[in-house]
């Protein structure tokens, strides 16, 4: 689980509601970049900033906070973004009736990329090569697809971004080609396969 006191895991609970407890990362290669550390807001005031790949220790709902601050509309507003989380986390425990932690992670884990590809010169000729994922790329990249898809799919639609992104997680946790999250992460490993 971690290495925090079993009393916290009953203390504090995410949203007043959600507990910490029992919640596993089932990949080895992103155990250490999956922060669950329990926490009752996801704000940590930035405090990861300045320190170098601090964002592995930040709470993994509060990344998913981050990424739904982007430039536009919501760029900035922290408080709505906790608030459109909380909402998506309530239609998640309606629609599946687990713990909607759980299935954000397992959503991360199917979402994130194993191959990538990277541009290499060779004489003036640039070669597409393909290349393993850092486990902190899979789990950003992951985090940003939820994101833009729950965007992407609430834009000029009568859904609330609440239910795009309730809907993007479930579908992704399932790894359901209807999620934009697992389109882009097989588009990559496709474009990367070829590359090879």
């Amino acid at each position: 689980m971690g290495d925090f006191p079993e009393d916290w895991y009953k203390k504090y609970l995410l949203f007043g509601k959600w507990s910490w407890e029992g919640i596993e990362v089932r990949d080895p290669g992103l155990k250490k970049y999956i922060c669950l550390r329990p926490v009752i807001i996801p704000h940590s005031m930035g405090r990861h900033a300045k320190v170098r790949f601090g964002k592995a220790e930040v709470n993994i709902v509060e990344r998913l906070v981050n990424q739904l601050m982007r430039p536009g509309r919501n760029g900035g507003k922290k408080a709505k973004a906790i608030k459109i989380v909380k909402n998506a986390f309530e239609i998640i425990h309606l629609q599946t009736g687990k713990n909607p932690i759980e299935i954000l992670v397992r959503a991360i884990e199917n979402a994130a990329p194993c191959e990538d590809t990277t541009r290499v010169m060779y004489g003036g000729i640039v070669y597409h090569q393909s290349v393993d994922v850092s486990p902190q790329r899979r789990v950003d990249l992951a985090l940003r697809w939820i994101g833009e898809g729950a965007r992407a799919s609430s834009f000029s639609n009568p859904k609330t971004i609440e239910e795009c992104l309730a809907e993007e997680i479930i579908l992704a946790a399932n790894n359901d080609l209807k999620s934009y999250a697992i389109q882009r992460k097989n588009e990559l490993e496709r474009i990367a396969l070829h590359a090879r």
